[in-house]
């Protein structure tokens, strides 16, 4: 990588970047592909990166239709953890955090990620019930929990009123330490970057319009650059898997909604923890910018909108103020929203579909960042060998016929 000196780094800003060195290459589009991603978040880039590392598979396109990182990877509130409750979720999503811990040495580009762990908050008898519940099976599957008392929460998070007059009470807290946060643009950057080192091609501005059928089998994807044809179709586009399995023509079982954040004006560090309150219902992290980065649940109505609501963001400043009195005097800076598509048990679709060499990874609702490195290493397994990786047999389509749900709507938390 090339190092630039301080007067290069002011020429450039001066100049647009037109001499920056490219961290991947912009292709142009091939006529043919022997796998074809659509989706350049961090999904899809994940699922090419492992593609060609470990399967040996490099003739593969990301299709992304604006620009790398411009979808929900770019528009989520960075947390990392695999505080799950089912055996079949906390597997996935401790495998994700295992590859998270080595990430930023796999890709040789710091994806930021700080183990500063997360905090759920019980307010209620039924929420230490649970709390508990979901630490001893956490334990049981090998995945790091612990209970914290009133006094232990607030030794671990000193801003939290825990006092005795709180209009929710503190009763304690459910901790996973290795949990935390990781930077979602560099982690984009990082796996296209790698990806494109070992011969992906990353094409951008390229949207999907069609996908071409001879029988039960996909051959050839159309696209606003041209039509493409592929071997195998790998599907990674979040909020809009519905619209492309329309194109396909076969139905999923997920709907689409709006999921909103908002960030503070930066100030010194004072929260070095993520903390997170299903009854209150917010969650709150400091960036390393000096941001509050707070988030809470979905816009209930379906929709493609990537922005929010104000009730929303109304709710989540009160739920934030009954936890942190001391945070309001602090001004708003911006907010955003993600398009998130959400299944009827809340976990995700990863796998075959009804047609033949096309895979689909969705559903993942409010959970997607978290479980970006291993949904792309057990999709790129299932695409690869056209078995699914035994982490996601579970999560196959077929679930919702059968009826072997995996109800994670609980521990998906308050959002995110």
């Amino acid at each position: 990588m090339r190092r630039y000196s301080v007067l290069a780094l002011l020429r450039e800003s001066l100049t647009g970047h037109r001499g920056w060195e490219r961290a991947w290459e912009d292709a142009t589009p091939k006529s043919e592909y022997d796998v074809v991603i659509i989706g350049g978040g961090g999904h899809g880039l994940a699922t090419a990166y492992y593609l060609a590392g470990q399967h040996g598979i490099t003739n593969i396109a990301v299709l992304e239709k604006g620009w790398i990182g411009g979808g929900n990877t770019g528009r989520n509130t960075t947390i990392v953890r695999s505080n799950y409750l089912w055996d079949e979720s906390a597997r996935l999503y401790d495998h994700a955090v295992k590859l998270w811990e080595g990430l930023t040495d796999d890709l040789n580009y710091n994806v930021m990620f700080s183990q500063r762990g997360v905090l759920n908050l019980a307010h209620t008898l039924g929420d230490v019930r649970e709390g508990q519940r979901r630490v001893n099976a956490l334990q049981l599957n090998g995945v790091d929990s612990e209970w914290l008392d009133t006094a232990a929460v607030k030794r671990f998070c000193p801003p939290l009123d825990v006092g005795a007059h709180a209009r929710y009470p503190v009763l304690g807290g459910t901790l996973q330490r290795r949990a935390g946060t990781a930077r979602h643009d560099a982690v984009a950057w990082g796996y296209a970057r790698a990806a494109s080192a070992r011969g992906v091609d990353i094409i951008q501005n390229c949207e999907v319009t069609g996908l071409v059928r001879d029988g039960a089998r996909v051959t050839a994807i159309d696209t606003s650059r041209g039509r493409i044809r592929a071997g195998k179709v790998g599907m990674a586009v979040a909020g809009h898997s519905s619209v492309l399995a329309d194109m396909a023509g076969f139905r999923l079982p997920v709907e689409s909604h709006t999921l909103q954040a908002l960030v503070s004006e930066p100030i010194k560090p004072v929260l070095d923890c993520v903390v997170m309150s299903n009854a209150v219902h917010v969650y709150v992290s400091q960036s390393d910018k000096g941001e509050l980065v707070i988030g809470a649940g979905i816009d209930e109505y379906l929709s493609y909108a990537q922005r929010g609501s104000f009730p929303v963001i109304e709710h989540q400043m009160g739920a934030l103020l009954a936890l942190f009195p001391s945070f309001s005097r602090l001004r708003m800076l911006r907010s955003w929203g993600g398009t998130v598509d959400i299944s009827p048990d809340a976990s995700p679709i990863i796998g075959r579909t009804p047609i033949d060499n096309l895979y689909i990874n969705c559903g993942w609702g409010t959970g997607g960042f978290k479980a970006t490195p291993g949904s792309g290493h057990v999709f790129a397994h299932t695409i690869a060998r056209g078995e699914p990786h035994p982490l996601a047999a579970p999560f196959a389509l077929d679930r919702f016929t059968s009826g072997r749900l995996i109800d994670e709507h609980g521990a998906a938390a308050v959002a995110h």
